[in-house]
């Protein structure tokens, strides 16, 4: 079979890297709905408000996994564009140890830093104890959290992309049997719930190990775990943390966001935060499929423009954002439909089954916009620059929304808090498309 890379065809080489890109992050959504639904059988409002909570913090341990991932990812595939191998597999080499380095420091800092760190996401009186319970083993993972996650974006720039989708998904089923485990066997609640998300991180780790074992000894020469290897450069270091860091940063302005969020959502109480919570874990359907399929198609893009491929470049940047919008526009139309029957898959209580429900079609008018958002993002960490993609995310995590939940709350209260999400991304895709026709034109001059 053609290597995904030389294939001519621009769909058929969207699909291929694309689709394991989505079935991966389709699967991290299933379980995460599997953690909230497992959590809501506590029927405990305030177990599934700290869950929710929480996720900020967990998307920030994933975030230093994106300095080195997707860091480490965009400039990788732009080597094996410029065919300099050797520098593309010292650069993973790298990458590897970086992470498991800074994911114990991750686990210290974490753990001494508990209690401060919950309170900080929102946490109050009714949920704190959940909430701490969460963090402390997903603090303890956090390793091979970030090892995890960092291997996802490492194995797709060198093309291993089955082995990628395999260990993502391996991951995520390991998490939701664990789930069912610790929770709805063992009632170990919120803490059940966080270690099982660590666990499945840890036999995800495993596997990619496995694998690079493997091809080592298959002699290639892109995957080595050998301390040979580990012949950093102030160069290669560089190029890795300026794309790297702003991605991190990406991650973790979103997280920032979302702790702002929650915490205007909890002035109005346990049950808002819960009905949010669900309704937020269901939007996230169309957002990790669009997602997926940008972050896919991002080390294709990386190589094209390492090889001077501009036509094909283009073509395959057109095609994922025309294929993201009708992708968001069908869960559009999903959600407001059938909103109040998923809802009540994981509530019983009427009114927040009615109110989660209501939180969902306002959250999904957003989704046909992320093809735009989401492949902009990507294309420009494609193409190592750093700068513009953080404009992105500063615009869309702080310059905007958190203004914007401000504002909102004050007119509308809690409806405007929910509101912000599709406001926000609206304005946002007519900014990203703008600076995407003008950075079209600087390269083809």
């Amino acid at each position: 079979m053609t290597s995904v890379f030389e294939e001519k065809n621009s769909s058929k080489a969207i699909f291929r890297v694309g689709l394991p890109a989505m079935l991966g992050q389709l699967t991290t959504l299933i379980y995460n709905i599997a953690d909230t639904f497992f959590v809501s059988l506590t029927k405990e409002p305030a177990t599934i408000a700290a869950v929710t909570l929480c996720a900020p913090i967990l998307l920030i341990i994933m975030s230093i996994a994106c300095i080195f991932g997707m860091g480490g990812s965009s400039v990788i595939a732009r080597l094996l564009g410029e065919e300099k191998k050797d520098e593309a597999g010292t650069t993973m080499n790298f990458c590897v140890y970086a992470m498991a380095f800074s994911g114990v420091i991750m686990l210290v800092l974490g753990l001494i830093f508990l209690r401060p760190l919950a309170k900080l996401s929102g946490a109050n009186a009714d949920n704190i104890a959940y909430t701490c319970d969460y963090l402390k083993w997903i603090f303890i993972g956090a390793p091979f959290i970030m090892l995890a996650n960092g291997f996802v974006h490492l194995f797709r720039s060198v093309g291993l992309i089955k082995e990628s989708t395999i260990g993502l998904v391996l991951g995520n089923v390991i998490n939701m049997i664990l789930d069912y485990v610790f929770i709805a066997i063992l009632k170990w609640g919120t803490a059940g719930a966080a270690l099982a998300t660590s666990l499945g991180f840890v036999c995800a780790t495993l596997y990619y190990i496995i694998c690079m074992i493997r091809e080592e000894y298959k002699k290639n020469q892109l995957v080595s775990l050998t301390l040979k290897r580990f012949s950093p450069n102030a160069f290669m270091i560089r190029n890795v943390v300026s794309i790297g860091v702003p991605g991190a940063l990406i991650t973790v302005l979103m997280s920032i966001s979302n702790i702002v969020l929650n915490n205007y959502i909890s002035i109005y109480g346990s049950d808002a935060v819960a009905s949010y919570g669900i309704a937020y874990k269901l939007d996230m359907v169309p957002i990790l499929l669009s997602v997926g399929l940008s972050q896919g198609v991002s080390p294709l893009v990386g190589y094209c423009y390492g090889g001077n491929k501009k036509k094909q470049m283009s073509d395959i940047i057109k095609y994922t954002m025309l294929y993201g919008v009708l992708m968001g526009a069908l869960f559009t139309a999903i959600f407001i439909f059938f909103g109040r029957s998923l809802a009540a898959i994981f509530l019983q209580d009427e009114a927040l089954i009615d109110q989660t429900g209501y939180f969902l079609k306002i959250l999904c008018l957003s989704a046909p916009m992320l093809g735009v958002i989401n492949m902009m993002t990507s294309y420009f960490q494609a193409l190592g620059k750093a700068i513009k993609s953080l404009t992105i995310t500063v615009l869309r995590n702080a310059v905007l929304f958190i203004p914007g939940v401000i504002v909102l709350n004050y007119f509308w209260k809690l409806n405007g808090v929910i509101a912000a999400q599709p406001v926000v991304e609206t304005i946002l895709t007519i900014i990203c498309i703008f600076m995407y026709i003008q950075d079209i034109r600087s390269v083809n001059r």
